[in-house]
């Protein structure tokens, strides 16, 4: 375990957070270990529980299974399952998702393939806090703010799911905050340190007082990266809270700041990969190439129940990033402000044989972006670049009918009607003379879905939808400071599915086929000087095939292995370029860049009746192509992940010691790789072999 220590160091700045959170669980064990020992089962029940799985997403509120949708839940404990200070583990468990770290902190999520238009963020992914916007009116979304420990559950929708969730043709994404209801005061804390300077730490207060629930969350992530260059620090503050004014009114609200910093190492080419890999790209280094991002975010929604069979939700949003961007070309300050509401009705009202639920309502945001570019001289600003200012504005009108006929058949029909706006004016140019626009036409987005029991649990069920993407901000004005006229994507997605459980739940399962056809495909380019901008790239054919299972082989609280739990998640992609021609370059039947054609992610649960726990977890991942011509690959990988564990209730406090084993195989790949790289700099080195260790403390 020699590792564990390597290359820890702590900053002035994190020395506070590192501190409180070691005297905040000292404490908390020193209080519990005058408690009343308790059969550990108790707690560990609802951690092996065969329960039934409800979405809210498309304002179906029903079992998971008999929403006509791809939709795949991550619970609390899943969350949990690999790693307490990142997301990327858990969502690559799911089929048909990839996230990416380039570096710690640099993050990326693509759901089927949607990455062509992502050299870092997420983008062509609508983000939610409930039915609260995330991602803003530029259609950017700054995923890296989150932290792991202030979710309680996501559902991801695969797919289109323009007709309830805006412009998007990759899919959305529900994040539901964390909040536990229950005792009137529940504390917990935990604290993670390991290889390469890791130290994470959490703190949360939840308060429960008759109509009135509150979660106060704070966390503090840091690391010095496996790479040069390359290291993070991030500072959020959560609060949540649910109050039932009325039996007929509820009122919701969340309010986070984040404080972030990482540096970028920029890529490799395969040859430093192999012989250096964890070294910098020399100019990012001399560069001091990083990332500053500063949010306030603050959102409210309203449940107000109108009549017997008629509601209404309406949300309101407004969020402000300090950004800076020291990078290899030019040091990019942003100041961003973003404002949002989103309103919807509700009808329903049951009838013999028929259950009838009506939907309609619209979304609107807005985006003021004050961008500075100037040169970059080791990290300092220097000589102004360019000044813009621009205005993005989404909207979107909605409807959707859901229908159950005879408790059996299920029929989802949806249409929406979106629209942007963007204006755009280069204020460091004496010769540019008002505002230039770049609107699309109002395009409408309809979803038509089935869903029917062939048997008991089981469901079929198909989808037709349409999606509609426009670039975003970030595209039509990139990197390079230039302003481009791209035109959204848009394109159906036809799919067929079976999903449900069998054996008294012990086995869970969803298998789909799709086949989605994009058009105006948004592709990255990088400049000679390794900027990034993006071009409108023909047609896309997206095919594939995804299956998960999740079987409870043991399930006996009694037994000393109280649960064995194996899941699979596999995820066939052999997408193509359908027409693309790019300069002299036809591209056309070209493999879709950035995608592996083969994804499998095995993991394996055991827990016993005394508290003890152990979890595997393997990824296969095909090579994948990095740039459009398919003349270069990277390699594939088997990423094996391990964490072990022992929890023990004592009294009312619950503790939880564990420890894990990142990349157990000490495989050489890139996490995040760089398509269509400017120099062979394709390769983002991840980690090689390396440890963590940690423990968390609840008292209710």
């Amino acid at each position: 375990m020699k590792h564990l220590l390597h290359r820890t160091s702590f900053n002035c700045k994190s020395h506070f957070g590192k501190v409180a959170g070691i005297l905040i669980i000292g404490s908390i064990l020193h209080s519990s270990a005058f408690g009343q020992q308790v059969d550990t089962v108790a707690f560990l029940k609802d951690t092996n529980e065969l329960k039934e799985v409800s979405v809210s997403a498309f304002a179906t509120n029903a079992k998971w299974k008999e929403v006509p949708a791809a939709i795949s839940v991550i619970n609390q404990q899943q969350l949990h399952v690999l790693d307490n200070a990142s997301l990327v583990p858990v969502l690559n468990t799911v089929a048909g998702v990839r996230m990416e770290e380039r570096s710690p902190g640099s993050y990326r999520l693509s759901i089927r393939g949607s990455l062509l238009r992502s050299p870092f963020g997420v983008r062509n992914v609508r983000l939610y806090w409930n039915d609260i916007p995330f991602t803003d009116a530029g259609g950017n979304t700054y995923l890296q703010l989150v932290d792991l420990n202030q979710l309680s559950y996501m559902e991801v929708i695969k797919g289109p799911a323009s007709s309830l969730y805006g412009a998007n043709t990759g899919g959305a994404v529900i994040m539901h905050p964390y909040i536990k209801e229950g005792k009137k005061n529940i504390l917990q804390a935990g604290i993670t340190g390991g290889s390469y300077g890791l130290f994470a730490e959490h703190a949360g207060w939840d308060h429960n007082s008759g109509n009135f629930h509150s979660s106060l969350q704070q966390s503090h992530t840091q690391s010095d990266g496996y790479r040069q260059n390359a290291s993070l620090r991030r500072d959020a503050v959560q609060w949540n809270s649910s109050w039932e004014i009325s039996p007929k009114e509820k009122l919701s609200a969340i309010l986070f700041y984040t404080d972030m910093f990482y540096k970028t190492p920029g890529g490799l080419t395969k040859q430093q990969m192999d012989s250096m890999p964890s070294m910098a790209r020399p100019a990012s280094l001399q560069q001091k190439a990083a990332v500053y991002n500063k949010t306030a975010f603050a959102g409210i929604s309203l449940e107000s129940q109108l009549a017997k069979h008629f509601k209404n939700t309406t949300s309101l949003t407004v969020n402000h990033t300090d950004f800076k961007n020291p990078f290899i070309t030019n040091y990019e300050k942003r100041n961003e402000w973003n404002y949002g509401a989103r309103t919807s009705f509700d009808y329903a009202v049951q009838a013999t044989g028929v259950d009838l639920h009506l939907l309609a309502g619209g979304e609107w945001q807005q985006n003021y972006s004050r961008i500075d570019d100037y040169d970059n001289d080791k990290g300092i600003p220097g000589n102004v670049q360019s000044k813009d200012v621009l205005y993005a504005t989404q909207y979107f009108l909605f409807t959707q009918v859901n229908a159950t006929f005879f408790n059996k058949l299920n029929v989802q029909v949806g249409i929406s009607s979106n629209k942007q706006l963007l204006r755009y004016k280069r204020i460091s140019d004496p010769q540019s003379k008002g505002y230039q626009e770049n609107n699309t036409d109002a395009l409408p987005a309809p979803r038509f879905s089935v869903s029917y029991p062939v048997a008991k649990n089981i469901f079929l069920y198909a989808v037709a939808a349409k999606g509609f993407s426009p670039p975003t901000l970030a595209e039509i004005r990139p990197g390079d400071g230039n302003f481009y006229n791209l035109q959204p994507e848009n394109g159906w997605n036809y799919e067929a599915g079976i999903k449900g459980s069998t054996l008294q739940s012990r086995l869970q399962f969803d298998v789909s086929f799709y086949d989605f056809r994009l058009k105006n495909a948004i592709v990255r380019r990088v400049s000679d000087a390794g900027t990034d901008y993006f071009v409108n790239a023909g047609s896309t054919k997206q095919q594939g095939v995804e299956a998960w299972f999740k079987a409870f082989i043991i399930h006996n609280e009694n037994a000393f292995l109280s649960a064995l739990i194996l899941s699979n998640s596999f995820s066939y992609q052999p997408y193509k370029f359908d027409q693309y021609v790019s300069g002299a370059n036809n591209y056309s039947g070209n493999k879709l860049t950035g995608v592996p054609r083969n994804i499998n992610a095995s993991t394996l649960e055991a827990h016993t009746r005394k508290g003890y726990y152990a979890t595997v977890s393997l990824n296969a991942t095909g090579k994948i192509p990095l740039n459009d011509a398919n003349s270069v690959y990277a390699d594939s990988y088997q990423l094996m992940q391990m964490k072990i564990g022992y929890q023990k209730q004592l009294s009312s406090v619950h503790l939880n010691f564990f420890g894990g084993i990142d990349n157990l195989l000490n495989q050489s790949y890139s996490l995040g790789n760089d398509l269509n790289a400017a120099g062979n700099r394709y390769f983002n080195p991840a980690a090689k072999r390396n440890f963590w260790v940690g423990c968390t403390v609840e008292i209710r």
